[in-house]
């Protein structure tokens, strides 16, 4: 993997914290409290190491999967 792929891959998990910790405070905002700490407990469990290895966390250029799905329907 070279740097630009390890800097984008880096910034997309970035962004899923990101997310995570906004729906958690937007879920206890609303006052829904069991459902935001369900919410937290999965994402410490897809977070957790010892658990990583049984849960793959998938990463894919989009054009790159367009261009093989095409090659390999059109033959």
């Amino acid at each position: 993997m070279n740097n630009i792929d390890a800097l984008r891959i880096s910034q997309q998990r970035d962004a899923v914290c990101d997310w995570v910790e906004d729906r958690f405070f937007q879920l206890i905002k609303e006052e829904r409290h069991d459902d935001a700490i369900d919410f937290a407990n999965e994402y410490i469990e897809w977070m957790n190491p010892d658990l990583y290895i049984n849960e793959s966390t998938h990463f894919y250029n989009a054009n790159e999967l367009t261009e093989l799905y095409e090659s390999i329907t059109n033959g």
